[in-house]
């Protein structure tokens, strides 16, 4: 492998505890219970969440609430980076590696501020694509803008959408933070931590900044 393409949420930053209140919030402005919201939410994509929950409601009006929520928790939640996450990505060479987000570009690089994790040149965010995960598309132009082919791109990722995302195109997927395997990884870590060594053992040294 030549180039490591990561996944953010749940896989560098742990925002689970956000995700529930952002959608918390969101669900007590409608009148909603928060807990079948939110599961409706790890599911499916904003717009889709909001057609089964919230169907009587305007969809654009609802985006705009939560993205108005979403950007405010950036502003004053608290985040965690995962154990590993910072020595990681720093022990990366700029132009290695890549994020591949459903999220927007402004609240990473604001998470990633508050993590104090570092920012790479290549971001592919929410708005860089039509089709998100499980797309092969967020990947691909990921690799495309790093100067890279497919079969040399790790993927480092923690769901189900995501690990078909980097299966279509054509990329070796492994999986962290998840007690069981994603079906189709290639190799499994219960923890970001524990999957740090073997990812930077499978660069070659030109592509790592330092040795663990």
């Amino acid at each position: 492998m030549k180039y490591v393409l990561f996944d953010v949420d749940g896989t560098l930053i742990d925002a689970v505890s956000n995700q529930r209140r952002v959608w918390g919030t969101w669900a007590a402005r409608y009148g909603l219970d928060a807990d079948e919201v939110y599961q409706v939410a790890l599911r499916t994509r904003p717009m889709e969440t909001f057609a089964q929950v919230a169907a009587d409601r305007d969809p654009d009006e609802c985006l705009a609430l939560l993205h108005e929520l979403e950007d405010e928790d950036v502003r004053s939640g608290v985040y965690a980076a995962f154990d590993g996450a910072s020595e990681l990505l720093h022990s990366l060479k700029p132009g290695a590696w890549a994020l591949v987000t459903s999220n927007y570009e402004h609240r990473v690089r604001g998470r990633f501020l508050r993590t104090g994790l570092p920012v790479p040149d290549v971001i592919v965010d929410a708005a860089a694509v039509e089709k998100g995960k499980p797309s092969p598309v967020p990947y691909l132009q990921a690799a495309a803008r790093l100067g890279a082919e497919p079969g040399d791109c790790l993927v480092i990722e923690d769901a189900p959408s995501g690990v078909r995302s980097g299966l279509r195109a054509g990329m070796t997927v492994w999986g962290v933070n998840a007690a069981v395997a994603v079906e189709g990884v290639h190799r499994h870590f219960v923890t970001l931590r524990e999957a740090v060594p073997h990812i930077l053992a499978c660069l070659p040294g030109p592509q790592r900044a330092a040795a663990l």
